[in-house]
């Protein structure tokens, strides 16, 4: 899998447009880590709020609570 860290370093926010696998597949930890706050944008609800939430992460999805 491609390391997608340099990608979020110092980002303030991760948007996901895609469904893919690969991205599915990301370890949300790592993600959390690097980015300059923990924010994610999914566009294609490819992670369960909840979870993302209870990682810490502030989460936006589309058309779910």
């Amino acid at each position: 899998m491609t390391d997608h860290t340099p990608l979020w370093k110092k980002a303030d926010a991760v948007v996901f447009l895609t469904e893919w696998n690969a991205f599915r597949g990301l370890d949300p930890s790592r993600m959390k880590s690097v980015l300059r706050q923990p924010c994610v944008i999914d566009l294609r609800n490819i992670y369960r709020p909840d979870a993302m939430r209870a990682l810490g992460f502030i989460y936006h999805s589309i058309g779910r609570p």
